[in-house]
């Protein structure tokens, strides 16, 4: 994929970072998101579908209530979020108003994403939003969110509305330039263009010490093996350069552009592979990894060598090598202790129509 395709895009997903939307005191800072909702507004009245996630409540909301660092009790989370989330809308929908845009609040937990029923819901409410020439703003409920039902991160959260759309297009704004080799040294580079995330790519992904973010580029990289496997491209660039978004709408060279895999799954297969908290494991032999991802084959019982963790028939489960590594997830048919108990035999036990490689 080259860069002079992205001019084709018609459905966008742009995250915005905290970085870019708070001040050095992490209070939102609406001299710093007008331009950036200018850019938005000008691509959604020249016919785009953009969707907007985006970060900022919580970095809100701390300013609000006088923390100094990132709260680590929930309850405190959750708090700042609920006093940041209000103060978030307001700041979107005066800017957009301001170019005649109206927005809509949408807000999501891992459970709405992960039941099938709530999964079609939110996709069917986000593109009727579209239709009506609305732009969404989309967060996690960070108000009622848990470890258990949280998407964790909102690099995260944009890979999976992104997936759940489909859109064409995932932009990431950030603080960084990119996806930078040597980050911080003189030799520092920024790499224009990945097409595989392998084992170097991670190694160049760091964390952040930001007091208000989580993740930092390992979030990012995260959410481009999410976004590429579906097929989408991702752009992480900058959103301290001015005119950034429609640099990138343009085909010109900003920013790290994560080309996708040329096999897209489809809406199902998205579901079942990045929807969920896997429930459990199935550890296979040789010979069932090369059936399901060469042959793509169903998984039988004589290819399953262990069974990690519980899980009930109907849930999602990792399926791993001997080596530990996933490389394919799946809805399985049995539980884990019917499956220990060997009376499963000659029954599949996830059908291949169930199974997605990774």
């Amino acid at each position: 994929m080259n860069r002079e395709s992205l001019k084709n895009t018609s459905r966008i997903v742009v995250k915005l970072g905290t970085g870019i939307l708070t001040d050095t005191q992490k209070r939102l800072a609406p001299e710093k998101m007008e331009p950036l909702v200018e850019q938005i507004a000008r691509q959604r009245l020249a016919g785009k579908e953009i969707v907007v996630v985006t970060s900022g409540a919580i970095g809100a909301g701390m300013g609000i209530l006088g923390y100094d660092r990132r709260p680590t009790d929930l309850a405190e989370l959750q708090a700042c979020a609920a006093v940041g989330q209000s103060q978030l809308m307001g700041i979107y929908t005066r800017l957009f108003a301001k170019h005649g845009l109206k927005v809509a609040q949408v807000l999501l937990t891992h459970e709405d994403l992960a039941d099938h029923d709530r999964h079609l819901n939110a996709r069917n409410t986000l593109v009727k939003l579209l239709e009506h020439g609305v732009v969404p703003i989309v967060n996690e409920n960070d108000v009622v969110s848990f470890a258990e039902i949280k998407v964790g991160d909102n690099d995260t959260l944009s890979a999976l509305v992104a997936c759940l759309l489909p859109a064409d297009l995932l932009v990431i704004l950030t603080t960084a330039e990119g996806l930078i080799e040597g980050f911080g040294t003189a030799h520092a580079r920024l790499i224009s263009q990945v097409d595989k995330i392998d084992s170097q790519i991670e190694r160049i992904a760091r964390g952040t010490n930001s007091p208000t973010a989580v993740g930092g580029m390992i979030t990012k990289i995260k959410a481009a093996r999410i976004v590429t496997r579906a097929g989408i491209p991702l752009v992480i660039a900058t959103g301290y350069k001015p005119g950034v978004l429609d640099m990138i709408l343009n085909g010109e060279e900003v920013g790290t552009l994560f080309n996708p895999s040329l096999r897209k799954l489809k809406s199902r297969k998205r579901w079942i592979a990045f929807f969920h908290h896997p429930k459990g494991t199935l550890v296979v032999d040789d010979g069932a990894k090369v059936a399901i991802r060469e042959k793509g084959k169903s998984l039988l019982p004589p290819g399953i060598v262990r069974v990690e963790g519980e899980f009930k028939a109907g849930e999602v489960v990792r399926v791993c090598d001997l080596n530990g590594t996933e490389f394919a997830r799946g809805l399985v048919k049995f539980s884990a202790q019917e499956i220990r108990s060997g009376t499963v035999h000659r029954k599949e036990v996830i059908h291949r129509d169930d199974l997605v490689v990774l």
